[in-house]
């Protein structure tokens, strides 16, 4: 038995050696084809822009060329009023201006071949990078389960599969919020980043110029930009974990939370507290802080709710939760199609976790009717675990 977990636990640092080198790989990769990425955008972007200057010449030519057809037949029909220098200068107007048509037209032409070739090379750098964020993110799940306690590992080989898959869900959860990390920085700060570099270049034009006045404007509106990231930055570092959650405890954040919410929606929002707060680990109050966030970002997407309500309930050897609202509701059964298919569907999602902190949701709702969210969760065990 020794024999075989050194043997297991060799042939998993070895795939774990090779799954780090993969990944720095694939990250090299992801860097090199989002530079490549940027460039097409740019040379698409000036593309584009003459695209549409050229258009617009070509246009104008057309114009400029029927008026010189009809200024050369008037001038060609009218010997008594024109001389012959007159019908020459119309003819090598004319003339010329079909040429500059000419030249335009092909020129219409190639940018638009061009413009749409950068098109579809955008996307396909884009697919290119989706398709290796998703690689990196498989391999980080693997890389997760497999750098724990190779002792772990192997009583989890032994063991049934249902503990396997426990621990994928955990770190499949783990990677999904990471992604939602990275989506919101890349859609936010990094926007905004990028959009401040492209400004404070302008600026710098402008002083060379010594446009004061338009640069002193620019400033203006760029130090707005800079309050505005922050902010965003400020937000995405308290969804990560509100510190509130550690410095005041879980009945104030969630206080806090709600009237957030309800400034923020619209949606009239109750919270009611039963019993007196009992302090817990910190794993545990950021779970129960998740799911209330989870119930309510339900109740706000997909329930079109007008009231929410928050009642929290502590009692001796267990708290428990009621989330309710006045949405549209749905059949229950919903819900469990969903987790017998594994869906990515929120209930299902926070039944989960709910199960992984050993406790029990019940969902009671109907179309029409509105929604009710039960969770109960014996806090006994979670000291237990802690002493």
């Amino acid at each position: 038995m020794d024999h075989l977990t050194v043997d297991i636990n060799r042939v998993i640092k070895n795939a774990i050696e090779v799954m780090e080198s993969s990944k720095y790989q694939i990250f090299e990769i992801c860097e090199s084809a989002r530079m490549e990425l940027e460039s097409l955008e740019q040379e698409l972007e000036f593309v584009l822009q003459e695209t549409v200057k050229t258009i617009e010449k070509v246009d104008q030519l057309e114009q400029d060329y029927r008026r010189a057809r009809i200024r050369l037949t008037e001038v060609s029909r009218d010997f008594v009023r024109y001389k012959e220098e007159d019908i020459k200068s119309a003819y090598e107007k004319a003339t010329q201006i079909q040429l500059d048509l000419m030249v335009y037209r092909e020129k219409e032409t190639y940018l638009k071949a061009r413009r749409d070739d950068l098109q579809k090379r955008v996307r396909n750098v884009e697919n290119s990078i989706e398709r290796a964020e998703m690689i990196a993110s498989q391999i980080n799940v693997v890389l997760e389960y497999l750098s724990g306690d190779l002792n772990q590992v192997t009583r989890i080989l032994e063991s049934a599969k249902t503990r396997q898959l426990l621990g994928l869900k955990i770190i499949l959860a783990q990677e999904e919020e990471r992604k939602r990390i990275a989506r919101e920085i890349h859609d936010g700060p990094a926007q905004s980043l990028a959009n401040i570099v492209l400004r404070t270049e302008i600026a710098e034009r402008m002083l060379i110029k010594q446009e004061f006045v338009m640069v002193q404007e620019e400033l203006v509106d760029l130090k707005g930009q800079v309050r505005s990231g922050l902010e965003e930055i400020r937000k995405i570092i308290f969804n990560l974990r509100p510190m509130a959650l550690d410095d005041l405890g879980l009945v104030p954040t969630l206080r806090k939370f709600t009237q957030d919410f309800e400034e923020k929606t619209k949606i009239h929002t109750i919270f009611e507290l039963v019993g007196k707060e009992v302090r817990m680990p910190s794993a545990m109050e950021a779970a129960i802080y998740r799911l209330v966030q989870e119930a309510f970002t339900n109740a706000y997407k997909h329930a079109s709710a007008s009231h929410v309500m928050l009642e929290i309930n502590y009692q001796p050897a267990r708290i428990s939760l009621i989330i309710q609202d006045n949405g549209i509701g749905f059949h229950c059964e919903v819900i469990e199609q969903a987790a017998s298919r594994n869906a990515n569907f929120g209930l299902v999602g926070m039944r989960e976790r709910v199960e992984l902190i050993e406790g029990r949701m019940d969902i009671d709702s109907n179309p029409g009717s509105g929604t009710k969210i039960i969770i109960d969760i014996p806090t006994t065990t979670v000291e237990h675990r802690k002493e």
